[in-house]
């Protein structure tokens, strides 16, 4: 099994910016890949970012690109989303997401993804 635990969700205006974390713990893999993904009511879930093992390989959404930036800290199991300029559209709870395979190129797929974070609400403001 492994666990994952967001943080650093919460209410921001417009134009601001959030950095949320995602630590991995348990029977993680030797290398893994990770990913976030937002769910917004009504909506399926998106990927809005996703990293490879070492880092060098990155995706990201569409809406995202520019103003997100994943990272990871491989010594601290955590992976990272900074998040800036948000706007209203990027309201929604963010998960992050596991998988031992894809590791070198990160998928987009949700049903890639092995395990999965209790969720860290994002909401932005006017």
């Amino acid at each position: 099994q492994v666990q994952l635990v967001e943080s650093g969700g919460g209410l921001v205006q417009a134009g601001g910016s959030l950095r949320l974390s995602c630590a991995a713990s348990g029977r993680t893999a030797s290398t893994y890949a990770m990913a976030w993904f937002r769910q917004v009511p009504g909506k399926e879930r998106e990927c809005v970012a996703a990293i490879s093992w070492s880092g060098e390989n990155t995706y990201y959404g569409e809406s995202v690109k520019g103003r997100f930036t994943i990272s990871r800290d491989n010594a601290k199991n955590t992976v990272y989303l900074q998040m800036n300029s948000l706007n209203v559209e990027d309201s929604g709870l963010y998960y992050c997401a596991y998988t031992p395979r894809r590791t070198v190129i990160p998928t987009w797929v949700a049903y890639e993804y092995d395990y999965w974070g209790q969720g860290t609400q994002v909401t932005v403001s006017l």
